[in-house]
């Protein structure tokens, strides 16, 4: 069973936010796959299931991602090898899709939280949205929708970061960062 976790804010206010493009791969999954949808709510977060795939939205808000990723994990003793975040990162550049293992959370206060439950051995797919230009305007930024040039290239941004995530399980990360991993785009 792999856990595949999108993050993002719940609600409309955020819904086209950049910090939302971890929700926007897992609704693409959702709207291809037709899963069948888990309710349980000390998951805190809308869960669904296909074959031997969970996907999550977590509904605790950005900031405490962890408790329901760690609920769901912990309920169906999922490894961490076998969950797979995926998140908006601010040190890419717009569009780029890189993936990884491990490391630090870069700030993101979403990964700090999940790292907080379950440690931080776990896949990250990492999706740029780039930085604002005045760095100090970084929660605004996140806060945002993407902008009218951006989001002419969102839907070929977001597609090819859900087909990546389903080949995760078959092929592995290695497999999968030689054939999907995606320089910028400049907007």
């Amino acid at each position: 069973m792999f856990l595949i976790v999108g993050l993002g804010n719940p609600g409309s206010k955020y819904k086209n936010n950049r910090h939302n493009i971890g929700f926007m791969v897992i609704d693409k999954l959702i709207d291809d796959l037709k899963p069948t949808p888990i309710n349980k709510s000390s998951f805190k977060g809308e869960l669904y299931k296909f074959q031997n795939l969970l996907f999550l939205k977590p509904l605790t808000f950005m900031n405490l991602s962890g408790e329901s990723v760690a609920a769901v994990k912990n309920f169906y003793k999922i490894k961490n090898s076998h969950i797979v975040v995926i998140h908006d990162d601010l040190d890419l550049p717009f569009g780029a899709i890189r993936f990884k293992i491990g490391g630090s959370s870069g700030g993101h206060n979403g990964i700090k939280s999940i790292d907080s439950k379950i440690k931080n051995d776990y896949i990250r797919v990492r999706i740029g949205i780039g930085r604002p230009k005045d760095k100090r305007d970084v929660v605004s930024y996140v806060l945002s929708d993407f902008s009218f040039e951006e989001r002419k290239y969102l839907d070929e941004i977001i597609k090819k970061a859900a087909l990546a995530v389903l080949e995760i399980p078959k092929v592995g990360i290695e497999k999968v960062r030689s054939i999907y991993t995606q320089k910028g785009i400049k907007v």
